[in-house]
This record gives C-alpha cells, structure tokens and sequence, in this order.
C-alpha cells in the first residue's frame, strides 16, 4: 500500500524495476527484527554534516541496522563540541545555559527505536530508553498550574478548552483539509479572533511556539500527529522527561556510543557546499569543501561515500548575554553558516529546496529564552507556590511551562527535575524561561525583552511570580544569574511553505546523498520535535545503505476512530453532539444521522465517549 506521497508501507520487497524501496511499518514482527548487513556496506564509508541530534542519530543507524564500520564514518562539526541545538552546558564564564528543552511522548516510535539501543551512562546494563521508562513510570508529568495572571495567581484554565463552537469547527475544517489547499497559508488566513480568545490558543500557542503568521499547514499537521495527546494538552500529562538536560540525557549516550564504536568526530570544521555531478537525472555527490582549523580543505568523493547534510538550524547565530548585557542580534536575514551551506548545494538543482522560505525573516522567526540559576533559599519559596510542589525534591516540578497569560512578552518559564544538572549544587534551582513577543515593553520592565540584560529578565519573572515590587531589584541582583539568549531563527521550520521548499530527505536521482533534520522533508510527521530529526535520519540511511527493514510509520492515531471521538469529546469540554449550534440544515442532518445510528456500534461509540 503506498500513501499519497508515494511512500511504500509494509513492504519488505523489490520494485518491478529490481531497486528496493526504503518503506514504512507497524507492529513488533518489524520493530524487532535485524537487518540483514547491506550488500557492499564494507567499502563503504559516510560523511555527516553536522553533530546535532539528526547526525547521530544517523551515525548510530549506520553502525547498528547498516552495520558499517566506524572507522567509516566521519562526523564533521563547526563547533568544538556535539549536540547541536540539543545543547546543556555549564559554561565556566557564564554559568547553565540551556536554550530550550525537549518536550516528548510514547509514539516518537524512531526516537525509541533508536535508545532502546543505546546503553545507559548512569545504570550499567540498561539502555536509555529503560531508564527513561522508569523513571517516567515512577515519577509521571502532570502540570498543576499551566497558566498565572495577576502576579503569580492560578489562571484556572482547569482542563478546559474553552472554544465556541464556531472555533471548535474551525480547528476540524482544519484537520481534514489537503495539505495542498494550506500551501502558503498562515494560521491566520483559517483562524479568527473567536479562536484566538480560546485556551485552546494559549495552550497551543505557548507549547508549541506558535504565531499566527506561521504555517497552517504545521499546524493541521500537529493537530493530525498529536490527537491522541489533545487530551494532555491543558496540564501536560501527555509529555515525558529526561532526568537532566537533554545534552547530558540524549547527547552524550550516543556520543559516547559512537565512539565506543571507532567512529570519528572531526571538530572546528564548518562545511561551506557539497558539489555534485548531475547527468540524466542521477545526481551525484563528488566533493565536500569546508574549512577546517581556518583552512579550506576538499574531501573528494565516490558513489560508495555517503553524504548527510543537515541543512538549515533553528539555533544558528544564537547569542548569549548576561547579567549586565543583553544578546547582541547582529544577524541580517539568511546569514549563518549552515544557512549560506544549505543554498549553495541549493543553487546546485531546483530539488535541493529552497532555504530563503524560511531564513529570509528573522522578525518572524525569534525568540528568546534565558536560563536563569537561584543562588539561595530566597526565591524558591515563590516557585514553590506557583507549581505546589516541593521544586527540591528530585521529583517533576512544574511539570510543563507555565505561562503568565497577562505578560506583555507572553512569557513562560518551568523547571524540570532538579537538579538539571550532574554538576549543579544542590541548593540551586535550572529554570528556563522564554518570552514569544520580544518587541513589545515588558510589565515591570519597560523595554522589550530583546533589549533586556538578564538582571532585567529575572526582575520581570520575579514580578510575574509575585515578589514585592520594592524588593524585586535587590533579589534579582543577588539571589539569581541569568543567561539570555536570542536566538533569530528558532521558529523558521513553522514559515508558511509549499511543495518543493523542503527538499526530500533523499532528493530524487540522489545516489549517495541526503538531507537530514527538521528542514528535510517526510510523510506526516511534525518539525521541532526530537522524533523528526530521528526519523529523518533512519530514512536518509536506510535508503542510501538499502537497509531491508521497515521504518516505523508516524503513529497513527488520526486514522483511529476512537481517538477521534475521544478528542473530540474532550476538546468540547464535554458537550453533547446536541449541544452544537448549528445551522438549521446542518442540524437536521445530525438528527438523522443519529436516529439511524440508533442501535449500531456508532451510537455504543458516541456514547462512550460521552458525545451523546
């Protein structure tokens, strides 16, 4: 069976043409098979761009379903660690940085796939994947205040969605739309402020990082890919955690797997273009170029090297401050390294996509987040009020974000379990903090957000959490160190888009080459999340090496009429089928519908799931 797209599912067999086809799949019989090693895979060797999340994951394909030799595999970094913007550091001027956090769930099913393979560096004998299941069993996340107003009060969103039924429609007209009717289309040319009111918004929003300017087309795709979790959207009892920051928790297992495995990690080497040779339709990677310790060097290759770019990065040109300065923004729209890589391959062929679409406005593509450490025992106590539970206890803190729905900047901040850190003192509390508006004056800080030092940053959270206005500047001052950081183009993969502008993960007429990451481009799934850059990844390879095993499919809970029942249910806030507004044909129709359910499965479904 293929999809819309062409995409091969539950098919382990070769084309009428001989070639086989990289395919999707479901169910255990494929999830815990091994591959057969690929045919010529010894003399073969692969070149990965980059050091995030996408290219290790790839690398680590490479040597456990491709069976390729590490000495093979050469990772090439611009920086002088790995992680990309799965990052978490304890800078030794600066501090804990962490740039932003990783929200994840059950059905990231390549995510999983992977780290059920990837030992542990805390538990010997364990993956990460069991002790990540462990720990999520033992201690699971619920949010018990998901938004404050009036500095530091419960909003009491309570669960509820709060849509009008013109809104609730609107987000179902969405669902079912074709993905080529939303080519191009912002959120705000399918919503209006009737929806926009909603706690449904905010929760949206905020989670996910949304504005209105960007794609409808990410939007009806997130919608389709987390139904199952709508449930679990008003007090996050639908994500899971790491036990620390994600560098520490995802990063370095594989890092320190990789190696174990001879693979070679080449730092302080920025790639500037990959050239081909393209005739008769078959493309062909023949060089990389790239500076290496500030010389440029050429790596020349053959059909049995393979090549995986990451291209484009939502944390390019990121910049720090600290207390006493604000991030400098110098970059104009499409700089950064990654960015002038990804158009000159571009430049190369229409199918290698095109960059511009989504690094060609920074003003609608920042934001800012800051990290920001407590020094004593002072401005826990405000903490602990708002997420009412003990933020010291090893245990989930705020369970989420929490975001100020009266904030100028539309702020929000949470900590995950302390310490986020191996190396953070005890006594200290990691928050993450991020404004989505960082133009506008802030409530207590009258300059926006992006001209703010991090001593500012704090003196906003702190007037937000509640502190006394006479004692703000002194607490922020010495009771807390904050790290702000801008990052230009930390939301580009939401830029409305349309067919073409992502390149796919294997171009077509590709042979040796792919494209790795959230600005790559697969059926179904959702960028920004950690799963995307895995299932990119395990793409590009099992294509290239032909690995004869299934990818897993996108869960599939928006073919399941359960689930859609479910949701809907509970996106209505528990209102009856009966209770819509309808127009007066409309309405009809849905009194016929159910008299003849009457009787049948429909009417046991519906009343299951509290519809009728």
């Amino acid at each position: 069976m293929a999809d819309t797209c062409g995409r091969f599912y539950n098919r382990g067999i070769k084309t009428e043409r001989g070639i086989q086809v990289m395919y999707y799949s479901n169910g255990n019989y494929e999830a815990f098979a091994r591959p057969e090693k690929p045919k010529d895979v010894d003399r073969k060797s692969a070149y990965l761009v980059g050091s995030g999340l996408a290219s290790l994951a790839a690398a680590c394909f490479l040597v456990r379903d491709g069976q390729m030799k590490g000495e093979h595999i050469h990772i090439l970094e611009e920086l002088g660690l790995p992680g990309g913007a799965c990052d978490g550091i304890n800078d030794p001027q600066k501090g804990f940085v962490i740039r932003g956090g990783r929200e994840m769930e059950n059905h990231f099913e390549c995510l999983w796939d992977l780290f059920h393979s990837i030992p542990s560096i805390e538990t010997e004998g364990v993956s990460v994947l069991d002790e990540y299941y462990w720990l999520n069993k033992h201690d699971p996340n619920y949010s018990l205040m998901r938004a404050s107003v009036n500095r530091g009060q419960d909003a009491h969103t309570d669960g509820k969605f709060a849509l009008s039924d013109k809104a609730a429609l609107e987000i179902v007209k969405l669902f079912f739309t074709k993905d080529e009717d939303l080519y191009d289309k912002t959120i705000d040319d399918v919503f209006d402020d009737e929806f926009y009111a909603s706690n449904f918004w905010l929760y949206w929003q905020t989670m996910f990082a949304f504005e209105k300017w960007h794609s409808a087309l990410e939007m009806k795709l997130y919608i389709q890919r987390f139904i199952h979790h709508i449930g679990g959207l008003p007090d996050f009892s639908a994500l899971k955690f790491t036990k620390y920051n994600q560098y520490e928790s995802l990063i370095l297992p594989m890092v320190k797997y990789l190696e174990a495995h001879n693979v070679q990690f080449q730092y302080n080497t920025r790639v500037t273009n990959v050239i081909f040779e393209i005739s008769g339709g078959k493309k062909l990677a023949r060089q990389i170029v790239c500076i290496h310790d500030g010389r440029e060097e050429t790596i020349d290759l053959v059909e049995d090297d393979l090549v995986f770019v990451t291209n484009g990065s939502c944390t390019e040109n990121a910049t720090l401050g600290d207390d006493d300065h604000a991030p400098e923004q110098k970059t104009a729209d499409g700089e950064g390294g990654c960015w002038k890589l990804w158009k000159n391959i571009a430049a190369q062929d229409p199918s290698f996509g095109r960059p511009e679409k989504f690094c060609g406005n920074i003003h609608k593509t920042n934001w800012e987040s800051a990290t920001i450490t407590t020094l004593d025992g002072r401005i826990p106590p405000y903490i602990q009020r708002m997420c009412k539970r003990d933020p010291f206890s090893g245990k989930v803190v705020t369970g989420g974000i929490i975001t100020v729905k009266d904030s100028n900047w539309l702020m929000s901040f949470t900590l995950n379990r302390q310490p986020h850190f191996k190396e953070q003192p005890k006594d200290q509390l990691v928050v993450w903090v991020y404004g989505l508006y960082t133009d506008v004056p802030g409530n207590f800080i009258k300059k926006p957000m992006k001209e703010c030092t991090g001593r500012e940053i704090t003196e906003e959270w702190l007037y937000h959490m509640g502190v006394p206005e006479a004692e703000i500047p002194e607490l922020a001052a010495t009771g807390a160190h904050c790290i702000p950081c801008m990052m230009p183009y930390i939301t580009a993969f939401f830029m409305p888009r349309t067919k073409g502008d992502r390149p796919k993960v294997v171009p077509d007429g590709c042979v040796n080459f792919a494209f790795i990451g959230q600005f790559a481009d697969t059926v179904r799934d959702t960028v920004f999340t950690t799963e995307y850059s895995v299932r990119t990844a395990m793409e590009a390879v099992y294509t290239l090496l032909d690995v004869d095993r299934g990818v897993p499919e996108v869960f599939n809970s928006c073919y399941d009429i359960r689930v859609l029942l479910d949701s809907t249910s509970k996106m209505m806030d528990g209102k009856k089928l009966t209770d819509l507004k309808l127009p007066f044909p409309a309405e009809l129709v849905e009194k016929k519908a159910l008299k003849k359910a009457s009787g049948t499965i429909v009417e046991e479904l519906l009343k299951r799931y509290h519809l009728i």
